[in-house]
């Protein structure tokens, strides 16, 4: 495939301009460059017309993580087609936004979505025209706006800077913690260095506590030279964009998230250039780590079979060992994605939560039994006798 890539290269030129004219053509006639080929349940695909399912450009299949009366949001949704999956999924008590920042992607999406809904006899599905990166901004808003008054002097665009500012603090396109789960079907790696930052918070910021995300996208094996990065072809194919492999994850650690899983990695590069190899990767992850840190006198029993692990925020959990551990992470790791990895160790007598103490993340890691059970507990209970036998 290299080969192709090096002959298909042409002048350079923005790489923005590069993404929209490429996907602007993309809506009107299927480009099969743009794609991996994904394996999704037929059922879902009966109610969508073919032309969005022709004109679908993706890695992955994030919808596979999309639970029933879900909220969710499509970063990059493109023709629709992962939203129109999830809208099945959600239910009609659910809710599924597109965003997207292409109007030739948007036209296609929107003007499918009544068939879809048709088809399916309820409609909980939307698009909307912004920037992934910027998800407090409606750009539809805005439009209508600068028809009701145009930038033709230098206060007209301060009135525009105003309106923008006001935009996003009153009516933002997407509130704070509004959704349970985003998707991302081969999207981030098109958003320019200098935006990644920014895009890693924005997604953080609409997710509801306990809320998750599923990103399918290209990654590489190894950074990629600056040359590669400013080549507009390469960068529009979803090849030279694409996150270091290692970095992606990184970010999302840098936010907040935690639970972050390699969910699918395929063997089998997307493309190949000049030795670094470019492949389709889905990742998962959690929001729900910030709170206070208080101390129940609990503990977590790693049981193996490693020696010992490392959670994100520094916790050793050796083989057997009654870690300390505060109410929040005993919490989080013996849940979902963690639930059977650890043992929960709960204090003989609960601790309310108003008589909780500050948990000492500098104390010693090892909780002593005396802690949970209570240094003055002695009671004495004889093999056989009613509570205490094994079963």
């Amino acid at each position: 495939m290299s080969e192709a890539i090096r002959s298909a290269r042409s002048e350079p030129s923005s790489s923005e301009h590069a993404v929209r004219s490429r996907y602007s053509a993309a809506a009107r006639d299927r480009e099969p460059a743009l794609c991996c080929p994904v394996d999704y349940d037929r059922r879902l695909l009966e109610v969508i017309p073919d032309e969005v399912i022709e004109r679908d450009y993706g890695c992955g299949d994030p919808s596979r993580h999309v639970r029933p009366g879900d909220t969710v949001l499509d970063l990059g949704s493109g023709g629709g087609k992962v939203c129109f999956i999830a809208s099945q999924i959600v239910g009609s008590e659910g809710h599924v936004i597109g965003v997207d920042a292409n109007d030739d992607m948007l036209e296609l999406a929107r003007s499918a979505a009544p068939t879809v809904a048709e088809g399916l006899g309820y409609a909980n599905v939307e698009f909307r025209r912004g920037r992934i990166q910027d998800l407090t901004l409606d750009s539809d808003r805005l439009a209508e706006w600068l028809v009701r008054e145009p930038v033709t002097d230098l206060a007209s665009l301060e009135r525009l800077e105003n309106e923008t500012n006001r935009l996003r603090r009153d009516e933002p396109m997407i509130p704070d913690q509004s959704v349970d789960i985003v998707v991302s079907n081969c999207v981030l790696n098109l958003v320019s260095d200098e935006d990644r930052c920014a895009l890693v918070n924005e997604i953080f910021r609409v997710l509801r506590p306990g809320g998750r995300i599923a990103i399918s996208d290209i990654v590489s094996d190894e950074v990629v030279p600056e040359a590669l990065r400013q080549d507009p072809v390469l960068f529009s194919g979803c090849i030279s964009g694409a996150f270091e492999e290692m970095k992606l994850l990184e970010e999302l650690e840098r936010v907040g998230f935690y639970g972050i899983i390699i969910d699918k990695w395929e063997h089998e590069p997307f493309a190949v250039v000049d030795g670094i190899e470019f492949r389709a990767v889905t990742i998962t992850a959690m929001k729900g780590k910030e709170g206070p840190s208080l101390d129940a006198n609990q503990a977590l029993i790693y049981s193996g079979p490693w020696r010992q692990v490392e959670d994100d925020d520094g916790h050793v959990f050796r083989r057997g060992e009654r870690v300390a551990v505060c109410a929040k992470t005993l919490r989080l790791l013996t849940e979902e994605p963690y639930a059977g990895q650890l043992i929960a160790v709960e204090p003989r007598i609960e601790i309310a939560e108003a008589d909780r103490s500050h948990f000492d993340s500098a104390r010693a890691t090892h909780r002593h039994p005396r802690e949970t059970k209570g240094q003055d507990w002695d009671e004495t209970r004889a093999p056989g006798v009613e509570g205490s036998c094994c079963g």
